[in-house]
């Protein structure tokens, strides 16, 4: 079971990311305890708006050691297979490149002394060099077959020339290798070139940088196309829920129709006071009968699993992952002991009054085997916490302080934490086995701070 991370995405999202390998079977289990003063409970932010506008599924095929030189060389000619195979192969291809560069970029930039960065930097180039040269030696002659190529090609030069340009910039700098920086620089150039020479984008869109970046995020979307996995939401609950609401419907009527009744019989003509008791007997059901179904019907939903995602694959259309899914609001009686204990290890004083909100996801893989170059799929929960500082205050103040003689001033902002457990556990062949990991975001209005990791 590989172990989930947790880390920042945006200014006010974070994401965990977590790998599943063919029919596994894992939970994952998020325990948030918000402090009161943040002012979040079921009154103020209700869990299925939440849901569907702050939390986002991603679930794609995935390589941990996909590095440039172990891209497998696929076949992307247009004389095998049919169309649909011919994009198929061209996107994995173009998705493994764009992700081994990605890691290789990453892997660079990590060396600090311009005696390893610049010959790392350089075979890295060359590397590229040769794949696009593999991918531009199919150059398919079908028009219908030619738009997938020139959209596919487009971007990874883009992708290549933006990736370089990054390097170069982040990377350490020295005279001695002048060289060096100007044959990546070239590298970077020629790209440039290629794209112009064959009319990929137009003028307007280049002078943009705004339409050229747009434009380029529409293409990473394209090549995604079969190994990006395609996501459908159902809401698991909606027939039992219109049961409820027409039971309580049901019983509200029966005792209203009692009441009515009772009334004709006392009421042997119609009067004022018959027509007014009637009145306020069926206002008094309208403004009861939606409280208490929502009464009802958080009760007899309380641990019941809300929604279902299921990934399918875009070519094939068969399952490829199902996600059983539930959000809402409990008790500290409701947790684990394992996640209590980790609780109640804090700090006196971080041991605030708290609301607590769980999200649970049961991970459910289906296929038997992944396409060829792929182990694992991965999976990446995104969560926005732009509801969860709606109601924070913006600052707290000025902080004084004295030196010597003269007392200077400083604005202060006002800071919340947040306490998370993640806690992951196999619930397949390899069921009992369990990780717990606490952290504490900080934020306030604008950002996350911080994202702390207690060990």
């Amino acid at each position: 079971m590989n172990k989930a991370r947790l880390s920042q995405d945006e200014n006010l999202s974070f994401k965990i990311s977590h790998q599943l390998l063919p029919q596994d079977y894992q939970r994952i289990d998020l325990y948030f305890s918000l402090p009161v003063e943040m002012g979040i409970n079921s009154s103020t932010l209700n869990e299925e708006e939440f849901f569907y506008a702050n939390i986002r599924n991603h679930s794609a095929y995935h390589a941990d050691k996909l590095h440039l030189p172990l891209v497998r060389s696929r076949f992307i000619s247009q004389n095998k297979g049919e169309q649909s195979d011919y994009r198929l192969n061209l996107n994995l291809y173009s998705y493994q490149v764009k992700k081994a560069l990605d890691a290789d970029i990453k892997q660079t930039l990590k060396l600090k002394t311009a005696e390893e960065f610049y010959p790392a930097a350089i075979e890295l180039a060359e590397q590229t060099f040769s794949l696009t040269k593999k991918l531009r030696r199919y150059t398919p002659s079908d028009s219908k077959l030619n738009s997938f190529f020139e959209n596919a090609d487009n971007y990874l030069s883009w992708h290549i020339e933006q990736s370089f340009l990054k390097l170069l910039s982040k990377g350490p700098k020295s005279s001695e290798f002048t060289v060096e920086r100007e044959l990546l620089l070239s590298l970077c150039r020629s790209e440039n070139e290629y794209r112009i020479d064959n009319k990929y984008n137009s003028q307007v869109t280049l002078d943009d940088p705004n339409r050229i970046t747009n434009k380029m995020r529409l293409l990473q979307r394209l090549i995604e196309y079969g190994v990006v996995f395609q996501r459908q939401t159902r809401y698991l609950n909606v027939n039992l829920k219109r049961f409820v609401r027409g039971v309580v419907t049901t019983v509200i009527m029966a005792f209203v129709m009692l009441l009515v009744l009772n009334a004709r019989t006392n009421f042997t003509e119609v009067t004022v006071a018959l027509v007014a008791f009637l009145g306020v007997i069926y206002g008094l059901r309208e403004t009861f009968k939606e409280d208490l179904t929502n009464l009802i019907w958080r009760k007899i939903q309380k641990g019941l699993p809300k929604w279902q995602n299921i990934f399918t694959h875009s070519v094939t259309k068969k399952r490829i992952l199902s996600q059983i899914l539930w959000l809402e609001y409990i008790n500290n009686t409701d947790l684990p002991d394992s996640v209590n204990d980790l609780f109640q290890q804090r700090r006196q004083q971080n041991k605030q009054a708290a609301q607590l909100l769980h999200f649970r996801c049961d991970n459910k893989v289906m296929a038997k085997e992944f396409l060829p170059g792929y182990d694992e799929i991965q999976q990446q929960i995104f969560f926005n916490l732009t509801p969860f500082v709606r109601f924070l205050k913006k600052g707290a103040g000025r902080l004084y302080s004295l030196e010597g003689q003269k007392i200077s001033s400083q604005g202060v902002e006002q800071r919340y934490q947040i306490n998370l457990i993640l806690r992951q556990c196999s619930l397949g062949k390899t069921k009992g086995k369990e990780s717990l990991q606490r952290f504490k975001i900080t934020l306030n209005r604008s950002e996350i701070v911080n994202i702390e990791s207690i060990k």
